[in-house]
């Protein structure tokens, strides 16, 4: 670690082989927290190559605990967090109500690193268990239409950093990452960046790599579909930048999409948007990530079919209902 510390130090990038195998050894334990610190700063003082990140996702692949849903079509909606907004939990919200319409969604989610509320914590408070069981987690995707797979059970590598990331409270590297080594290696994928950089960078690898992925960023700086600005999207269809009035939506303001200072409160809104309650705001966004990743999963389904649709899924009370079996099943 002190060599690779000193090469980067002096602004030399690591080979995909070099960025693999010091992530095997984060996996296996290696490295104390203060060198784990070290290399986790460099990347917030420059930009992380592709074949870093490429090097970081072969390692966490091939340690990672596999589980497969064959013959199932389903999509991973994702953050990558690190946009430093505080919103409630707007992607797992986007997935019960992509569920409300008969689809599946594997997602793949943590702890919050940078945020009060990750995608586990507004699960847990709701007294969800998680696991790792093939036979669980398949119940759960075909009862509910979505299985939940907890980053530490699955990748080894980021539940050793775990503390680290805890205690910086900072984005890492690790928030890059998280939406590149979902277990199943979903087919298809909604991921919000929090840069144009990183919309760029996910999708060169996305190509590589044949996912069927839609890349969202507000120019605001949120990492997913916010209506608070004009935001872009990069898909195989190609890129361009939506404004929210032209999709039909009123324009938020910050404040609408703050997730509050609790755990507790960023749960309370999230339940407040499946039960059809929330702020206009709050539901547009939800609404508005829903519609791209259903787009996403069914291109022939226009943005303006999909957004009624996810709608549909809010009001007639579906999304909720998917949500209460999920917790039913996980618990």
């Amino acid at each position: 670690m002190k060599n690779l510390l000193y090469k980067m130090f002096e602004h030399r990038n690591l080979s995909r082989q070099e960025a693999r195998d010091v992530l095997l050894n984060i996996a296996d334990s290696k490295y104390n927290d203060a060198q784990l610190s070290a290399f986790m700063t460099v990347f917030l003082m420059r930009s992380i190559t592709t074949d870093e990140l490429t090097g970081f996702r072969d390692a966490i692949l091939e340690r990672r605990n596999p589980i497969d849903f064959p013959g199932v079509k389903a999509i991973d909606i994702v953050g990558t967090g690190g946009d430093g907004k505080n919103t409630f939990n707007i992607s797992t919200a986007t997935c019960f109500v992509v569920a409300g319409t008969g689809r599946k969604v594997v997602k793949h989610g943590n702890y919050g690193a940078s945020s009060i509320s990750g995608a586990s914590n507004v699960l847990e408070t709701h007294g969800v268990k998680f696991t790792a069981d093939q036979e669980a987690l398949a119940k759960s995707l075909d009862e509910s239409g979505v299985a939940y797979l907890h980053a530490p059970f699955f990748s080894p590598a980021l539940k050793s950093v775990g503390p680290v990331r805890k205690a910086l409270a900072v984005r890492t590297f690790f928030n890059m990452l998280g939406p590149l080594v979902n277990p199943t290696m979903p087919k298809y994928q909604l991921l919000g960046v929090y840069n144009l950089k990183l919309l760029r960078l996910y999708n060169y690898i996305a190509q590589n790599e044949g996912i069927n992925c839609t890349i969202v960023h507000s120019m605001d700086g949120y990492d997913e579909i916010s209506l608070t600005s004009d935001f872009k999207v990069a898909s195989p269809e190609g890129e361009r930048v939506y404004t929210p009035e032209e999709l039909g939506f009123t324009r938020a303001q910050q404040d609408d999409l703050y997730g509050g200072d609790t755990i507790a409160e960023a749960a309370g809104i999230f339940d407040r948007v499946l039960a059809g309650t929330a702020t206009r705001a709050q539901q547009n966004c939800v609404v508005a990530n829903a519609a791209f990743a259903i787009h996403t999963l069914e291109p022939s389904v226009s943005i303006a079919q999909a957004r009624a649709q996810a709608e549909e899924s809010i009001h007639s009370g579906a999304a909720q209902a998917r949500f209460r079996r999920f917790v039913e099943l996980n618990s």
